[in-house]
C-alpha cells in the first residue's frame, strides 16, 4: 500500500512542478509578444508594403 502512495505522491509533485514551469514559460512568451507588438505599433509609420 505504501508503494502506491509514494507513486501517487511523486506523480502529483511532478504535475505541480510541470504546471508551474509551463505557466512561467507562457508568461515570459506573452511578455515578449507584447513587447514586439508595442515596437511594431511605435514604428507603424515607417512600415511600407
Amino acid at each position: 500500500m505504501e508503494k502506491i502512495y509514494n507513486t501517487m505522491k511523486s506523480s502529483g509533485i511532478t504535475n505541480i512542478v510541470l504546471g508551474t514551469v509551463i505557466i512561467v514559460i507562457g508568461a515570459v512568451c506573452g511578455g515578449f509578444i507584447i513587447v514586439a507588438g508595442a515596437k511594431l505599433l511605435a514604428r507603424k509609420n515607417d512600415i511600407t508594403f
